[in-house]
């Protein structure tokens, strides 16, 4: 992977760089941002790590995780904008940004950046942000290495997910070598449930719904407050009903409001779930995509469910 010459120059020649990635962030945005941060913080830079959330506590053992601030600032110099393309999915859509410099592996994009490398084939930003530090000439610690490998590792289902390429595997044997643990990663990642999660996960797959091999969940204000828990609690339910052979789709619905939708798609195969996504201004990956979406459940589910079937019929 070809890192551009303009994003090289960029870090090289600037400093006070503030890096940024879309709120409720999960392994690929957190693990990127720390090891791009360590890097140039390796190089002398003057860096601030930024996620307008907190960082969920299944998360809590990646290195470093402790330097990341919740502070929005009212101007940002040098802004390093990481896993998504727009101010408001960083939470920084009131600051004055003078520069920018988009690094994403998102299918949507827009013309957000003074220099933009997006690459949607990419499994991963981390993948990415492995180039980019050696292409900076730093050494990747073992505390970079572990939050690599974590960032690489949740968006390819720990080399499970269609986006799993030879390059990702040789990349992820590198960061192993470089003292990564992958046993422990695994561990922390996927075996670490609180007791309210899993109830959690119980109560909301006690309500699945089956329409023609698509998988409709929701999770609801009143289900946090009864087993007390938070939306960060819900990453990854939405690939849960995918353990059946027969599901297609699985579609995930999650209260934000009285009538308003956070919507997580995720699709086997050739159907482009993305397109569905992008009907109500969301956007993603073939395979995994989001978007909100406002109205009652009864309708928000029938309008995703229709649109759903359109894509698997074309």
């Amino acid at each position: 992977m070809k890192v551009p010459g303009e994003v090289i120059g960029h870090l090289r020649e600037r400093d006070n760089f503030f890096i940024a990635s879309h709120f409720n962030p999960e392994g690929d945005a957190l693990g990127s941002s720390i090891a791009l941060g360590m890097a140039l913080k390796a190089r002398g830079k003057n860096v601030t790590v930024f996620n307008k959330d907190s960082v969920p506590e299944s998360y809590e053992f990646l290195p470093g995780n402790d330097v990341i601030t919740d502070s929005v600032p009212d101007s940002i110099e040098n802004l390093l904008l990481l896993d998504c393309n727009s101010l408001d999915r960083a939470g920084l859509e009131k600051s004055e940004v003078k520069h920018a410099v988009v690094i994403d592996h998102h299918k949507t994009s827009n013309s957000f950046g003074d220099v933009q490398w997006v690459i949607p084939d990419a499994p991963a930003t981390g993948l990415m942000i492995f180039y980019l530090i050696k292409e900076l000439g730093v050494d990747i610690s073992k505390d970079i290495a572990s939050n690599l490998y974590t960032a690489i590792g949740i968006d390819t289902g720990i080399f499970r997910y269609p986006n799993t390429t030879s390059e990702c595997l040789v990349v992820a044997s590198e960061l192993v070598i470089m003292g990564a643990d992958p046993g422990l990663i695994a561990e922390r990642l996927f075996n670490n449930y609180s007791k309210n999660r899993f109830m959690l996960l119980k109560e909301m797959l006690s309500g699945i719904e089956m329409v023609d091999g698509i998988a409709v969940t929701v999770v609801l204000d009143e289900m946090y407050r009864t087993t007390g828990t938070v939306s960060a609690d819900t990453e990854n339910f939405v690939n849960y009903p995918l353990l059946m052979d027969e599901v297609k789709v699985s579609m995930l619905l999650r209260q934000i409001g009285q009538k308003s939708w956070k919507v997580s798609l995720r699709s086997k195969g050739t159907i482009d779930i993305s397109a569905v996504a992008a009907m109500f201004d969301g956007g993603g990956h073939r395979n995994a995509a989001g978007c909100s979406i406002s109205g009652k459940l009864k309708d928000a589910k029938a309008d995703l469910l229709k649109a759903v079937q359109d894509v698997i019929k074309q």
